[in-house]
């Protein structure tokens, strides 16, 4: 569990990190050059329509851990913003919760 929890830390550290450089020098529009990518039909738009996958998916897992609450779908909506950073600290927050447990990280305390 260190090691998954060292993984999320470096991961939401290095995309803040980056995330702020790029807001310094183009600003917080980020969805007009994301869909301009996507009308394109290039491979920048492939990776963001993929990308759109993967948040929805977890998004959705999030929604169903949370046995699709009002929060739970609320954390679920956030990942569409959020991403990596919102998942990875919401994960490493509750790997702590959990004390490790990974069946119930994954599947809720209920569930597990």
């Amino acid at each position: 569990m260190t090691l998954f929890r060292t993984y999320l830390v470096i991961w939401i550290v290095a995309i803040a990190a980056y995330t702020a450089v790029v807001i310094s020098q183009h600003g917080w529009d980020y969805l007009t050059p994301y869909n301009a990518d996507i009308a394109r039909m290039g491979w920048p738009g492939q990776f963001n329509v993929d990308f759109l996958g993967m948040l929805c998916l977890g998004g959705l897992w999030l929604a169903w851990r949370h046995h699709f609450s009002l929060g739970g779908i609320v954390l679920g909506a956030a990942i569409l913003v959020g991403g990596m950073p919102l998942l990875g600290s919401y994960l490493l927050v509750h790997s702590f919760r959990t004390k490790g447990d990974v069946r119930a990280l994954l599947l809720g305390e209920r569930r597990a």
